[in-house]
């Protein structure tokens, strides 16, 4: 007979052996420990945002650009487009329209500056003949103030300037290159994150979060299709005003002033300064005329326009919407104006779904 395998020993319950006894929480040492503790933490949780708040801005944009554009993806869903299929058809269109405007700025941009090279000889030669100039360079000694300016030191500041001016145009193409990447992410895999975050609510209350969720995501892209029509209007109008003062590149002017409108803030000033510089290029009545026209404009839009439209798509009070946005500018800047009036409209709607409700029941 074969001899049987020696049985195994058993691991001992607690190989570790016994654990001690719990800490001691009102241990003021444990205490201090812990509060110096969390306070370096919230000191680095600030730092990191802080030193991210650029790119964290960029996300935010992107975020909103997505929610925004996600109901042109869903129509095109419906219709029978895969997601990734919309997804890419929102992408190059919004992608056309912007590579439409600049290509409408270019023509303009390209005839001006030639323009000004060709014209420049004439230009001081006039100026060299000119009595008036030659008494003025004599009497304030022109020359030698320029030719005393013009050294090593203003040369390196001017170098620093265009330096600085590049940089600051690389790092704008960069933003918008980021901002557009991103958004064309979130926009792909949108049900996807609404799904991780609905996961992340208890379950008696998901389906009432979802639908009041789904309910402000609708309002945002609400918000962004009045926000566009709102520009093309201010297009509209620049472009007949355009046509009626025979202004050159009147398609230009339009394109500049909606796409600057869509800007919070200060976008439709930019679009209004664009516009009278080049009126006032034609002559002086044009440029009155152009100033006149954008004070008028500005007003019936911020005033008139912007609430009723913003009152009919997200369904946003006049007077919530103004005040809304002018809260939102003072408050955040260009970001609080982009989201001011759709978290005006889920603050209503969690006001009279959720908070009032709950009132009336106590």
């Amino acid at each position: 007979m074969s001899a049987e395998p020696p049985a195994e020993e058993e691991p001992p319950e607690k190989p570790y052996g016994e654990p001690g006894p719990p800490l001691n929480r009102r241990n003021p040492f444990l205490l201090g420990f812990l509060f110096g503790l969390g306070v370096i933490v919230a000191y680095a949780l600030f730092l990191g945002v802080r030193n991210a708040a650029s790119m964290l801005v960029l996300i935010f944009i992107a975020l909103f650009l997505a929610i925004g554009l996600n109901p042109a993806v869903t129509r095109l869903r419906r219709w029978g487009l895969r997601r990734g299929a919309a997804v890419a058809v929102v992408a190059l269109s919004v992608a056309g329209l912007l590579v439409g405007g600049i290509v409408a700025l270019i023509p303009p941009l390209v005839t001006q500056t030639t323009e000004l090279i060709n014209n420049a000889p004439d230009v001081v030669e006039s100026l060299r003949r000119s009595q008036t100039v030659n008494e003025l360079v004599q009497r304030y000694d022109i020359a030698n103030r320029v030719q005393g300016a013009v050294n090593a030191g203003t040369i390196t500041n001017a170098l620093g300037g265009v330096v600085g001016g590049a940089r600051l145009l690389f790092g704008t193409i960069f933003n918008i290159l980021t901002v557009l990447v991103l958004t064309i992410y979130f926009m792909a895999s949108f049900e996807r994150i609404k799904a991780t975050g609905y996961r992340l609510v208890p379950a008696s209350r998901r389906e009432r979060v979802s639908l009041l969720t789904d309910e402000i995501l609708t309002k945002v892209g609400a918000y962004m299709v009045g926000a566009l029509a709102i520009a093309v209007l201010a297009g509209m109008s620049t472009f007949a005003l355009a046509l009626a003062l025979g202004l050159a590149y009147p398609f230009a002017l339009a394109v500049v002033v909606a796409v600057c409108d869509l800007i919070p803030q200060i976008g439709a000033t930019l679009g209004a300064v664009v516009v009278s510089l080049v009126g006032l290029a034609s002559s002086l009545t044009d440029g009155i005329a152009c100033l006149v026209f954008f004070l008028v404009y500005q007003q019936i839009e911020n005033y008139l326009i912007y609430p009723r439209v913003m009152r009919r798509s997200v369904r946003v009070s006049d007077v919530a919407a103004l005040v809304a946005a002018l809260l939102g500018v003072g408050l955040f800047g260009v970001i609080g104006a982009l989201v001011a009036i759709p978290m005006v409209a889920a603050i209503q709607l969690i006001m009279r779904e959720v908070a009032l409700p709950s009132l009336e029941e106590r």
